[in-house]
C-alpha cells in the first residue's frame, strides 16, 4: 500500500506539471522568464508556510497530551539549510532554462524534451560509480533518435534554440532529482520543499532585478492567473508531492512515473492551446516515451525466466 500511495502522489505531480507547461507558455506572453520564475517560486514557498505551521502545531499538541508523535527523519537545521540551497540552486537553474526555452518552442514539445531527465538520471549515476544496464543503453539510443525526430527539422542538422534550452533544463532536473534523493531521507520533506523555493525565489529576484527592469503592473496583472497556477499548483503542491512521494521510492522508479508529465503536457497543449505536431514530431514523442520506459526496466527480472 505504501508504494501504491507514493506512486499515486508522483502521478498527481506529473499531471500538475503537465498542465504547468500551459501556464508557463501563457505567462510568457506577458512577463519575462526570470520575473515569472521569481514570482512562482515565491508563491510556492509562501503556500507551504501555513502547512508547516499546522504541522508544528500538531506536534506541540501531541507532545502536550503525552501522545505518541513520530516525526519524519531529521538531521538538524544545518542539513536542512544545505539541502535547501542545493535543491534551490538546481530548481532556479532548471526552471529558468525551461522558461526561456518556452519562448521559442511549443509547450507540448517542451514537455517531452523535459522528460529526458529520466534518461539523464541513470547516465549521471554512471559518473557516480553506477554502471548502466543494457536497457539504459537501449533507452539512450532510442531517446537520441526520438529527440532528433522531434526537434531537428527535416533537412537540417541543428537544434532550434528553444529545444536546446529545454534539453539543458532536463539535465539540471536530473541532478535535482538525485539531490532530492540524498536529502529527503534526512530532513522533513515539506520543510525541504519550502526551503528550496525560498532559495530559488531569492536567486530569481536577483536575476530579475539585473536583467528584467522593465516589468509593468499591467503585464504582471495579465500574467497573474498563470503565475498563481504555477506558483500554487506546480510549485507549492506538485514539488512538495514529489519530495514526499520520493520518500522510500527508488529514484529510477520515481522518474518513470514523473515522466508522464510529457504526455499530460501534450494533452493539455492540444486541448487548451490548440497546439499540433507533425507526424514526424509525434513519432519522435512516441519513441522518446518508449525510451524512458525501457530505460527503467530491470534486466534481472526480465531475463529471470531464461536463467
Amino acid at each position: 500500500m505504501f508504494q501504491l500511495r507514493q506512486s499515486i502522489l508522483l502521478f498527481i505531480t506529473a499531471a500538475i506539471w503537465g498542465a504547468g507547461f500551459i501556464g508557463q507558455s501563457i505567462g510568457m506572453d506577458h512577463v519575462s522568464p526570470f520575473t515569472f520564475t521569481f514570482f512562482r517560486t515565491l508563491i510556492g514557498a509562501l503556500c507551504l508556510l501555513p502547512l508547516i505551521a499546522f504541522m508544528k502545531h500538531r506536534q506541540v499538541k501531541a507532545i502536550e497530551k503525552g501522545g505518541a508523535w513520530a516525526p519524519q527523519k531529521t538531521a538538524g537545521r544545518s542539513v536542512l539549510i544545505k539541502g535547501s540551497i542545493c535543491c534551490g540552486v538546481c530548481l532556479i537553474a532548471a526552471e529558468s532554462f525551461q522558461q526561456f526555452g518556452l519562448v521559442y518552442t511549443q509547450a507540448s514539445k517542451a514537455g517531452f524534451i523535459t522528460s529526458m531527465y529520466i534518461i539523464f538520471v541513470p547516465l549521471i549515476s554512471l559518473f557516480l560509480g553506477k554502471r548502466p544496464n543494457l536497457f539504459v543503453i537501449i533507452g539512450v539510443v532510442l531517446s537520441v533518435i526520438g529527440l532528433y525526430l522531434l526537434c531537428v527539422k527535416q533537412g537540417t542538422l541543428t537544434f532550434e534554440i528553444g529545444d536546446l534550452l529545454i534539453l539543458i533544463c532536463a539535465v539540471i532536473f536530473a541532478v535535482h532529482i538525485l539531490v532530492i534523493a540524498v536529502f529527503v531521507e534526512k530532513v522533513d520533506g515539506v520543510m525541504l520543499s519550502c526551503g528550496q523555493f525560498f532559495v530559488a525565489s531569492f536567486l530569481g529576484l536577483i536575476m530579475m532585478l539585473i536583467f528584467e527592469s522593465h516589468l509593468t503592473m499591467e503585464a504582471l496583472k495579465a500574467a497573474l492567473p498563470a503565475i498563481l497556477w504555477c506558483g500554487i499548483m506546480s510549485n507549492g503542491v506538485a514539488y512538495t508531492l514529489q519530495i514526499v512521494g520520493q520518500r522510500g521510492m527508488n529514484p529510477t522508479i520515481a522518474t518513470i512515473i514523473l515522466s508522464l508529465e510529457s504526455v499530460m503536457a501534450a494533452v493539455f497543449g492540444a486541448l487548451i492551446l490548440n497546439e499540433s505536431l507533425s507526424s514526424r514530431e509525434y513519432t519522435g514523442c512516441l519513441i522518446m516515451l518508449c525510451a524512458v520506459i525501457i530505460a527503467q526496466l530491470n534486466p534481472r527480472l526480465f531475463f529471470k525466466g531464461r536463467e
